[in-house]
């Protein structure tokens, strides 16, 4: 399948809200190139010890701020497309670059930039093309996202990790994750000690990217994948239900989504605008759940709830 490749230059201020944007219409995976990420890495009060920068981050220093994502080329991509350009007249853009590009072209030249994240205290994502020498206490996820756009170091996955590490214990050993993407959270769980672990995504292509990535880190436990929407017609129950999606598919899922937890039970969501909180607050309230924490990063909340 071919792709078309849409390049926008703004100004850094401007960056978010059109990440913003492109999420709200379901572009979940883009590229941001900005040189103040470069010195960020410089900033000595950064609170990750960075033994080695790659020489390419370099570059980063001399680039005008942009974005880049990927669309399909297909009717209903470049309808999409029309759509999304229509809305950028609303931000203050320079320039906005749009060409194709082919399967091979986008799999090898997105790679340039996913290198191993530290996400938490504990957890490393590591591309599988990395090599990458494990501390100790360090949990390790490899990770190849393909087509799947999912390399689990958005704001929006990892206070999903944070909300699992705090919440998977002897207790809650049973985790399912709605929206599985390329299976980062899957992954995070089994890591964690969850038992059973299971998961869901409409795309039967982010599925397929979910299995090679959970073979490829080896995982004990009773691990199993669905093609399905959300979580219909799915009976199984579980003590975590996790799920990085959107403010209004969390919304939409926080009114069935019980069937799915055992007794004390804890829901987690992310994938929501700021703007959005209070909105998704009362869903989940109104829902009989109990708000048990509420995250924020940068323009991004995630909350766990318990029945």
């Amino acid at each position: 399948m071919n792709y078309t490749r849409v390049r926008i230059y703004t100004e850094s201020d401007k960056l978010e809200p059109v990440s913003l944007m492109l999420h709200e219409k379901g572009i979940l995976g883009v590229e941001i190139q900005e040189p103040q990420l470069y010195f960020d890495l410089l900033n000595k009060n950064n609170p990750y010890d960075w033994d080695y920068i790659d020489d390419s981050m370099k570059e980063l220093a001399k680039v005008s701020p942009n974005l880049t994502f990927y669309i399909e080329d297909t009717p209903e991509g470049i309808e999409l497309l029309d759509e999304i350009l229509g809305e950028l007249c609303a931000f203050s853009v320079e320039k906005v670059e749009v060409s194709g590009v082919s399967d091979e072209d986008w799999n090898n030249k997105w790679k340039e930039f996913f290198k191993p994240t530290r996400i938490t205290e504990r957890i490393v994502i590591k591309p599988s093309w990395e090599d990458y020498e494990k501390k100790q206490d360090e949990l390790v996820i490899e990770i190849d996202p393909g087509l799947a756009f999912g390399t689990g170091t958005h704001p929006t996955t990892v206070m999903c990790v944070k909300l699992l590490e705090k919440y998977i214990d002897k207790g809650r050993s049973t985790v399912f994750d709605v929206g599985c993407g390329s299976g980062v959270l899957i992954i995070a769980s089994a890591l964690l000690g969850a038992k059973k672990v299971f998961g869901v995504d409409i795309d039967p292509l982010a599925v397929s990217v979910a299995e090679e990535n959970i073979l490829r880190n080896r995982l004990d436990g009773d691990i199993r994948l669905f093609v399905g929407d959300l979580a219909k017609g799915i009976e199984t129950r579980a003590d975590i239900v996790v799920a990085n999606l959107s403010a209004d598919l969390v919304v939409m899922l926080s009114k069935d989504i019980r069937k799915n937890l055992k007794e004390n039970g804890v829901f987690i969501v992310s994938g929501i605008i700021i703007e959005k909180k209070d909105e998704v607050r009362d869903a989940l309230i109104k829902s009989r759940f109990k708000i048990l924490d509420i995250l924020e990063d940068d323009e991004w909340c995630a909350m766990a709830a318990a029945l």
